[in-house]
């Protein structure tokens, strides 16, 4: 009623001068009609002025109007907590780890596995030279190895996957030398790749107490498939969505160090 009567304000008024009175309470039993006292006629307007006062009443009502909805909306999401759908602002297990990260923890390499473990008919074969790799963590950058083990800690704790570091930090040598045996062992030469600054490793897999590497053993490859998810997560770039695979390799574009590579590969 109060909405038409401010979005119509005619509406009410017509009837009500029509009747020209008004209700007075004469006493508790009954209501009588009397008529108001007669009254002055009021000016009429002139159009001008009738014009500028319906000119200001429309757009006032079409504005109450149009507001009630978003009042009304606004009101109930007040009223409750509310979450789109698909989105949480709660951190998840790796979150909170990344955020300790960040904040300074100091994860710790696990115990070197035996070398005999790296120079097997098996690995050889998946791995040609791996036997020559280095695997010293301290060889690599501070940064990049925190994300790393945070990706170990991560794929044993939530994964049940226990990993190996396989090659860290590689020198500008062996990378030719790698090179040199084919693009199906790494297209890149020296100075090409991560490796040659300490930003990138390759890992795979240990159960019960042998290396897994080979990518056609379905646990191995829903492992490489947890390991890239989890790497990403923390930050790293993951070979396995390069358009030559390399599940096990992951690396840390840090910034600035692109042009740090240019310049090396430019220098004779």
């Amino acid at each position: 009623m109060a909405l038409a009567a401010v979005v119509f304000p005619g509406w009410w008024a017509g009837p009500w001068r029509q009747l020209g009175g008004r209700w007075r309470h004469r006493s508790h039993r009954r209501l009588r009609w009397q008529r108001a006292p007669a009254q002055a006629p009021r000016p009429r307007l002139s159009n001008s002025s009738a014009g500028l006062r319906a000119s200001w009443r429309r757009p006032v009502a079409t504005i109450v109007v149009l507001a009630l909805p978003v009042v009304g909306v606004l009101a109930w999401s007040l009223s409750t907590p509310r979450m789109l759908e698909g989105f949480d602002d709660s951190l998840t297990a790796s979150d909170e780890r990344v955020a300790q990260l960040l904040a300074g923890e100091q994860l710790v390499p696990p115990p070197p596995l035996p070398p005999d473990v790296f120079t097997t008919a098996e690995v050889e074969i998946e791995r040609p030279m791996l036997a020559l790799a280095d695997r010293r963590w301290e060889q690599m950058d501070p940064e990049f190895v925190q994300r790393l083990l945070l990706v170990f800690k991560i794929m044993k704790e939530e994964h049940g996957y226990d990993m190996v570091l396989l090659e860290g930090w590689r020198s500008p040598e062996r990378q030719n030398l790698l090179a040199a045996r084919g693009a199906n062992v790494t297209m890149a030469t020296a100075w090409q790749s991560y490796h040659q600054w300490g930003l990138a490793a390759d890992c795979a897999f240990v159960r019960q107490g042998k290396l897994v590497i080979s990518e056609r053993e379905p646990w191995a490859m829903e492992g490489y498939r947890r390991y890239g998810e989890v790497a990403e997560r923390v930050g790293l770039t993951w070979g396995g969505r390069w358009q030559m695979t390399d599940l096990g390799h992951v690396e840390w574009r840090k910034p600035g160090i692109r042009e740090a590579m240019r310049a090396a590969r430019q220098t004779p």
